[in-house]
Parts: C-alpha cells; sequence; structure tokens
C-alpha cells in the first residue's frame, strides 16, 4: 500500500498542455508514447512498469513537485 496520493486525469492533462500532439489523442509526458483516449495513458501509466517503463514514478514525481510548489506559493502569499 503507498501513501502517496494517486495520480489523477487533471495530473495527467496538466501534464501534457506543454507537450502538444501532432495528431489525436493523448501523449504520456514521461514516454512520449502516443494514445487514443485518456483513459488509455491513464492504464497505461498505472501498469508501466509492466512495460518497462517507469512512467508511473515520473507521474508521482512531478505531483510531488507540484504539490511543493503550490504550498510554496501558498506560504509565500500575503495574508489578508
Amino acid at each position: 500500500v503507498s501513501n502517496r496520493p494517486s495520480i489523477t486525469v487533471r495530473d495527467i492533462l496538466t501534464a501534457s498542455c506543454s507537450q502538444p500532439v501532432p495528431q489525436c489523442g493523448y501523449k504520456c509526458v514521461s514516454c512520449c508514447r502516443l494514445f487514443p483516449t485518456l483513459l488509455s495513458v491513464k492504464i497505461h501509466i498505472q501498469h508501466s512498469f509492466q512495460e518497462g517503463y517507469s512512467c508511473k514514478v515520473y507521474y508521482h514525481r512531478l505531483k510531488a513537485l507540484w504539490e511543493k510548489e503550490h504550498k510554496e506559493q501558498e506560504a509565500a502569499a500575503p495574508r489578508v
């Protein structure tokens, strides 16, 4: 059982915004593979270790960095 928060569809979409895909579909930002649906990307990420990829680790680290950055921004924001 992992204590890490799960990777959500929103996380995948946020990560892929900086990586435009030249054709219809979604791109795994970690391994750059293209998938026809958002669900297929999420399934790929969950089971990437079976294919020899570390996409799940990549997305967990990316999410942790986003959360850290968000907390730092909240801490730096002036309180009213």
